[in-house]
């Protein structure tokens, strides 16, 4: 039985479709899903953003097979782990919890490296590529702590 893994962000364009393919690429596929949402519907069905593509590419990762989807209460039950990247997307998540027990799902995927600051992952959306340089280098740590401490 494999070990779900969800990334949560608020348009699943940016941050969370990055955090999603570079933990895919730090854990054995055949015990571990790793999926992306957005608490928002903007972008359901589109492609990351181009700018998270490039930074992806330019580090060796492929994220194009990747669509948005928007987060449900439903995936409480789906989802061992719900990492999120900033407070606003943790606010929203644990809002949606069906039980006081799913809660314990959610976590601030910067906690992996700044455990309990609660800093969050900034959203390069309206930032340069330098934006999304600095969120891939954060995530890259923050999934290889996540990766160590779940293999």
């Amino acid at each position: 039985m494999k070990t779900h893994i969800l990334m949560v962000c608020l348009g699943n364009i940016c941050r969370s479709p990055l955090a999603e393919g570079l933990l895919k690429s730090k854990l054995d596929t055949d015990k571990f899903q790793v999926d992306s949402a957005g608490t928002g519907h903007w972008h359901v069905g589109n492609l990351p953003d181009s700018r998270s593509i490039a930074v992806a590419q330019k580090n060796g990762l492929d994220i194009t097979d990747q669509r948005g989807m928007q987060f449900k209460p439903a995936f409480f039950e789906r989802y061992d782990y719900i990492f999120v990247m900033d407070n606003y997307n943790y606010e929203d998540v644990v809002a949606q919890a069906p039980k006081e027990e799913d809660k314990a799902k959610v976590q601030l995927i910067l906690d992996e490296i700044f455990p309990g600051e609660r800093v969050d992952v900034p959203d390069p959306y309206n930032d340069s590529q330098r934006g999304f340089d600095r969120v891939y280098e954060m995530l890259d740590e923050a999934t290889t702590k996540i990766a160590e401490r779940l293999s």
